[in-house]
């Protein structure tokens, strides 16, 4: 059996629950708009609770090898947009910690 297999279909952290086969990010029951970058982002990161996740890692799950994007800018706005969908800021992290430079 394989981690993926092995994993759970729904992580729930505080009051969110992210539904990883059906693709949804709930608060409290109801669905919160999420795309699908910053959505596949705290997939990898719920998946290892308490462990730092590198901007490599998140590289190599969010971006094929064969997909050329301003990896840097695209994580930041990815990271962005999850912190607004999860009600945190960069200044003032509640689930994702602030910016870091370098991996």
């Amino acid at each position: 059996m394989t981690d993926e297999a092995a994993s759970p279909r729904v992580l729930r952290f505080g009051t969110f629950e992210l539904d990883l086969a059906a693709g949804e990010l709930r608060k409290n029951g109801r669905k919160v708009r999420l795309q699908d970058q910053p959505f596949q982002l705290l997939a990898a990161l719920v998946k290892k609770p308490g462990e730092v996740v590198t901007r490599e890692e998140l590289k190599d799950k969010l971006w094929p090898g064969d997909t050329y994007v301003d990896f840097d800018r695209s994580l930041n706005t990815a990271a962005s947009k999850l912190r607004d969908a999860l009600g945190g800021s960069a200044s003032s992290p509640r689930f994702i910690g602030p910016k870091e430079t370098g991996t």
